[in-house]
Order: structure tokens, then C-alpha cells, then sequence
């Protein structure tokens, strides 16, 4: 008699005991993948304005490996901080509004742009040299650019 009562007693923690090993099993993958996604969300480079990296943007290298097309604006600031490095920040600065007015759709890029150039100025000349180029280009956002960096 005392055995089959060990038995029921067994089969009443049956149900709890599934629900236990189950979470068991995959409560500490869901944290480990939640975390991982946390920690790709954060912004580690310091800079407030650079766009976050997701797990999904992370692309493959090698052959074979599809890189997907870069935006006008992407394009374009990057040449222009590569000739702000080869010239100086004037040139960079013209060169920005030509192509803005060249390209109106470029407008809305253009005082992200302009500020990318003035930080990069005061990196490569200085805080007071880089503010020697500012003009108004795209609101003046050349200078903020400086300033921000500067500050």
C-alpha cells in the first residue's frame, strides 16, 4: 500500500516538475540571446550621433558577400571628409553646397553633414583654426559641429 501512494505522490509533481525542467532548459537560453541583443544595441563608440550597430547590420565579408547600397548622403560625406583631410574644410564646405544645390533631395542631409565636417575639422586643425573655416553652409551647422566637438 505505502508503494502506490509513493506513486500518486510522483505523479502529482509530474505537470510542476515538466513546467520546471522546461523552463530550466530554455529560461537561460532566452536570457543569454536577450543580453547579447542588449549589448549589440548599445552605442559603444562614445559618439552620441553615430547610428547604432544592430546584429542585423553587421555584414559578412568575403566572397560572395552582398554589400547593400550606400544612401546619396552617405556617399557624399564621406568624400567630402576624405577631401577635407587631402584639402581643408573651405573646399569640403563648397563642395557640400554645390552638391546640395545640385541635388535638392541632399538638403535635409545637409546640417548632418556640415556637422560631421566640423568635428572632423577640429580633429585634423584645431578648435580655433577649424572655426576659421566656418561660412554658412546648411545653417551654420559647420560651427556647431566645431563647437560640439570642442566641447
Amino acid at each position: 500500500m505505502k508503494h502506490s501512494t509513493t506513486s500518486q505522490t510522483r505523479r502529482g509533481q509530474g505537470p510542476a516538475r515538466r513546467i520546471g525542467r522546461s523552463l530550466a532548459l530554455v529560461l537561460p537560453v532566452v536570457l543569454v540571446l536577450s543580453g547579447t541583443l542588449a549589448v549589440t544595441r548599445v552605442n559603444w563608440s562614445g559618439n552620441p550621433e553615430s547610428s547604432v550597430l544592430t546584429a542585423a547590420d553587421v555584414s559578412v565579408s568575403g566572397p560572395g558577400a552582398r554589400t547593400a547600397p550606400r544612401a546619396p548622403h552617405e556617399v557624399l560625406r564621406d568624400q567630402l571628409l576624405t577631401e577635407l583631410q587631402e584639402t581643408d574644410p573651405g573646399t569640403a564646405l563648397t563642395h557640400l553646397q554645390q552638391a546640395v544645390d545640385e541635388r535638392p533631395a541632399l538638403a535635409r542631409h545637409c546640417a548632418s553633414i556640415a556637422r560631421s565636417l566640423g568635428r572632423a575639422a577640429v580633429r585634423i586643425y584645431g578648435p580655433t583654426r577649424a572655426q576659421s573655416y566656418s561660412r554658412p553652409v546648411c545653417d551654420t551647422s559647420f560651427a556647431s559641429g566645431v563647437l560640439a566637438a570642442h566641447g
